[in-house]
């Protein structure tokens, strides 16, 4: 009688996965039904794929059912790709690297995806582009709002004129050395306890948060490393503004660009991965698992998410609170706005969505924000448009050019000291990778999204302060 032959492709013409089942399988057949023919044991074999449940207690078929079993529910969790992505509206478009079109591209091929935009300050991200914006249908991604949670800028108005802050620059810079705190770990001796958000009873309800709120409680007031700063500067309203009830004129300002700390790494962190788990993506799409907000985990996320971004807000107004205290001086007008967030939105048609705007500002119709340069270029208080095909949407600085690598590899330090001293700025701490020759023009920016904020007020920076180099 002549042996079985049967090949690996056989058994995948028949449904088996490409899994160790196939070689499993292979060596159950030579050993034990090499003189049997294939339709001898095609029926046993067919079974395995469509009822593996029904050999778990087969003593020769059992643990090869299990693998076909195991790999059913991985295939169940994939979710492919649509052919083609969703058009997309992109701004400052000769001003963005191809990384980030591919990427928003892939970004607008999720089943889940509805509308996307990308602003004039994009470059690559993990998952979405810096700059990406992406209207998704009762769901959340993490990675779509970033590590990050939150970041955020805000700017407080001074009643103090140019002419004074001249006079008394060095108490400037002293009241940013002596209350700013910056780096990966860094924190205050004594933890700020009395700011609402530390009290929220989601530390405690909330699993990932519960070791997290004395970390919390200490790290209120400090910033982050990389791109965040606090800074004084002069900021000019050229006409009055009676929405803001500001004059026209010349004041002192200050501008703080932070998140929430660890506190929002840890929430990010560990919700992607219960993301990417529960659904498997394409490898170029893999960090834009996301969560229903009908789910348990995406309702979590959810509430963890607002959490940081209050917390955000916090560190904010708890860095101000600091520096003005000190100064012995008041706010006349206070600015700020999220990025690296997600909101429920409704879309003209009246469709709710979750907008994400990773790296970009709420544009909405009257909306306030600011726009940074960088540590010498102006940065801009902006009002919102509204814009539809922007998703309500504007840049939420100059964007990088330039990679951290690039930047300190093809920069000196006597081309930033020259740079600084030309445009009239102290910086206290910083490095070559926030040097002002990796960002983008910002004039340029402004000019390609006119049709998305309209300019109230412009912000020249004059002492800087970011992490140590």
């Amino acid at each position: 009688m002549a042996k079985l032959k049967v090949k690996p492709k056989q058994l995948l013409e028949l449904g088996f996965p490409q899994n160790p089942a196939i070689s499993m399988t292979m060596s159950v057949l030579e050993k034990q039904y090499k003189h049997a023919t294939f339709e001898e044991v095609e029926e046993i074999l067919r079974g395995l794929v469509t009822n593996p449940e029904d050999y778990w207690d087969d003593e020769v078929w059992g643990k090869i059912a299990e693998r076909i079993k195991e790999r059913q529910v991985e295939d169940a969790k994939t979710y492919h790709l649509a052919e083609q992505p969703l058009p997309f509206t992109t701004y400052g478009e000769e001003n963005i690297e191809r990384e980030a079109f591919l990427q928003m591209n892939t970004a607008m091929k999720l089943p889940i995806t509805v509308a996307g935009a990308l602003m004039p300050d994009a470059h690559s991200g993990y998952g979405l582009p810096i700059g990406g914006v992406l209207a998704t249908e009762n769901a959340v991604i993490p990675y779509g709002v970033g590590v990050d949670i939150g970041c955020r800028m805000c700017l407080s108005v001074l009643p103090i004129s140019g002419s004074e802050f001249k006079k008394h620059e060095k108490s400037f810079e002293k009241a940013l050395v002596e209350n700013t705190n910056f780096g990966a770990g860094g924190h205050w001796a004594q933890s700020q306890m009395d700011y609402e958000v530390i009290d929220s009873p989601l530390f405690q309800e909330i699993d990932v948060l519960k070791n997290l709120q004395k970390k919390a409680a200490a790290q209120l007031g400090t910033s982050g490393s990389g791109n965040h700063f606090v800074e004084f500067g002069i900021v000019n309203f050229e006409t009055d503004d009676d929405i803001l009830g500001v004059k026209a004129g010349e004041y002192v300002a200050l501008l703080s660009h932070s998140g929430s700390r660890g506190l929002g790494a840890n929430i990010a962190k560990h919700y992607t991965n219960i993301a990417m788990d529960m659904r498997k993506l394409p490898r170029e799409a893999q960090h834009l698992a996301w969560l229903m907000l009908d789910e348990a985990e995406g309702a979590e996320y959810w509430a963890a998410m607002n959490l940081a971004g209050d917390y955000a807000s916090a560190c904010h107004h708890e860095i101000h609170r600091r520096i003005l205290k000190q100064l012995g001086t008041s706010v006349k007008v206070r600015i700020e706005n999220h990025h690296n967030f997600a909101w429920k939105e409704q879309l003209a048609d009246g469709r709710e969505v979750i907008v994400h705007r990773k790296g970009a500002t709420p544009a909405n119709l009257g909306d306030m924000g600011i726009i940074p340069g960088s540590m010498t270029a102006a940065g801009y208080i902006v009002r919102g448009k509204g814009e539809v095909a922007s998703l309500n949407s504007a840049a939420h600085g100059a964007g990088r050019k330039m990679s951290r690598r690039r930047a300190k590899e093809s920069i000196t330090q006597n081309e930033m000291k020259r740079l600084l001293r030309d445009s009239g700025v102290t910086l206290l701490d910083g490095g070559l990778d926030e040097a002002p020759h990796a960002y983008k023009d910002i004039e340029s920016v402004m000019l390609s999204q006119k049709a998305l904020v309209d300019v109230v007020a412009k912000f020249l920076p004059k002492i800087v302060k970011m992490d140590r180099a």
